[in-house]
């Protein structure tokens, strides 16, 4: 096989983009490196960087940031789920946000491969999203649904995550719902 240059792989990442109907931008610093915003359902969007190298194309795309707590927990839950992965795997920055980062070879690099690791990194940025939220951010959550529900704001983007707060109260669950009906609305 014959090695690409980094021109014709960029062409063809581009291109790979397009075809998939991804959205996607050049970085403002590095004329080499795609931002490609992969739509989600549980994460509304994950933004995942391509960059075209002189033997490799680079992906690194944001999970979610550093753990509040149970940090343990959640790098060993990433860990175990790193066998399971193609092209790429959860990785930690100094910070501890995690990523998932991995690297093609240019002569690997087709519509097909770039289709398989765009796939891999929303399946595996989106799928599992709440679950990370759980295990490194319940006390968050926690907090978040007792101050949204003691001021009767919405916590219908809590939903998910409503067996960490306990019995839902009366109060409205969604923007202008009204309170039930047997008891008053929180002050």
């Amino acid at each position: 096989m014959a090695i690409r240059t980094k021109d014709e792989a960029l062409t063809l990442l581009r291109t790979a983009l397009d075809d998939a109907g991804v959205a996607w931008e050049p970085a403002a610093t590095d004329p080499f490196t795609l931002v490609a915003t992969l739509p989600g359902v549980r994460k509304l969007s994950t933004a995942c960087a391509l960059r075209v190298g002189d033997h490799t194309l680079s992906l690194n795309a944001f999970v979610i940031r550093r753990p509040d707590e149970n940090h343990e927990g959640v790098y060993r839950w990433l860990l175990e789920r790193n066998t399971k992965l193609f092209g790429v795997a959860y990785a930690i920055d100094a910070l501890g946000d995690v990523y998932l980062a991995g690297r093609l070879p240019l002569e690997a690099l087709t519509p097909d491969s770039v289709d398989r690791l765009l796939g891999t990194v929303l399946q595996n940025a989106d799928e599992p999203f709440n679950t990370l939220l759980e295990l490194g951010f319940a006390s968050a959550i926690r907090r978040e649904w007792e101050w949204r529900t003691k001021r009767g704001e919405s916590t219908r983007n809590l939903d998910a995550f409503s067996h960490l707060a306990g019995p839902r109260g009366p109060g409205p669950t969604t923007a202008g719902e009204a309170a039930p009906a047997e008891g008053p609305a929180p002050a």
